[in-house]
C-alpha cells in the first residue's frame, strides 16, 4: 500500500529568482511527477539563486524541517562559476550516491556530446534521497523517464526506476509510479501488492 510523500523541488537560478526570465524546472517537476507517481505526494518548491550557503541552507530545510523524503533539485550543475549546486549537495548529504549521476550522463549523451560537462550528484540526508537533475524541462523529463524509441518502447531506463526502492531503503515511505511512465524496480521481497 502506497503512503503520501513529501517532496522538496527547488530550482536553482540567478536570473529566474531575480524575476528576469520565468522558472520553468518547478512547473516542469511537478508536471512530470504528477504524471509518473500513483501514490499522494505534495510539493514544498523554493526558488532561489545559486548561492552555495543559501542552497546549504534550502536543501537543509527540506530535509530537516519541512520532512521531505525526496528533493530534486535543477539547475547550477555546469561547470561555470556560478554552478554550486553539487558542491552544496554534497556539503549537507550524509552519504554520497554516485550511481545517479553517472547515469543522467549516460542518458543525457544520447541527445547532447556536452552532457559530459554536467556535474549532476545526488546524496543521502537522514531519511530523504537528494538528487541534482538537469536545468532544461526537455532533460529532466528524459533523464527521470529516460530515453523511448519512435514506438514508446523504453531503450534506456530513466533514474526514477530506482528512487522509489531507494527511500524504502533510507526508511521513508512506499511509494509507487505510473508503469506506463516508469516502473519502479524494487526486488521481489521488497513489493507490495498494488492498490486497486
Amino acid at each position: 500500500m502506497s503512503e503520501h510523500i513529501r517532496i522538496g523541488l527547488v530550482s536553482i537560478s540567478d536570473r529566474a529568482s531575480e524575476g528576469t526570465y520565468e522558472d520553468q524546472g518547478i512547473p516542469a517537476l511537478k508536471d512530470w511527477l504528477g504524471r509518473a507517481l500513483t501514490s499522494p505526494w505534495s510539493a514544498e518548491t523554493r526558488l532561489i539563486p545559486d548561492e552555495r550557503a543559501l542552497i546549504e541552507r534550502t536543501l537543509v530545510e527540506l530535509v530537516d524541517r519541512a520532512g521531505c523524503n525526496l528533493v530534486l533539485t535543477t539547475g547550477g550543475t555546469g561547470p561555470a562559476v556560478r554552478d554550486v549546486t553539487p558542491e552544496a549537495t554534497l556539503a549537507i548529504g550524509d552519504k554520497e550516491m554516485p550511481g545517479f549521476g553517472e547515469e543522467m550522463r549516460r542518458i543525457s549523451l544520447n541527445f547532447v556530446p556536452t552532457a559530459i560537462l554536467s556535474r549532476q550528484v545526488a546524496v543521502i540526508r537522514g531519511k530523504c534521497l537528494i538528487i541534482n537533475l538537469p536545468g532544461q524541462p526537455k532533460s529532466i523529463r528524459e533523464t527521470l523517464e529516460g530515453v523511448r524509441d519512435a514506438d514508446g518502447s523504453v531503450r534506456h531506463v530513466g533514474i526514477f526506476a530506482a528512487v522509489p526502492y531507494c527511500i524504502d531503503l533510507v526508511g521513508g515511505p512506499y511509494v509507487e509510479t505510473d508503469d506506463a511512465m516508469i516502473k519502479a524496480f524494487r526486488p521481489k521481497h521488497a513489493m507490495r501488492p498494488k492498490q486497486a
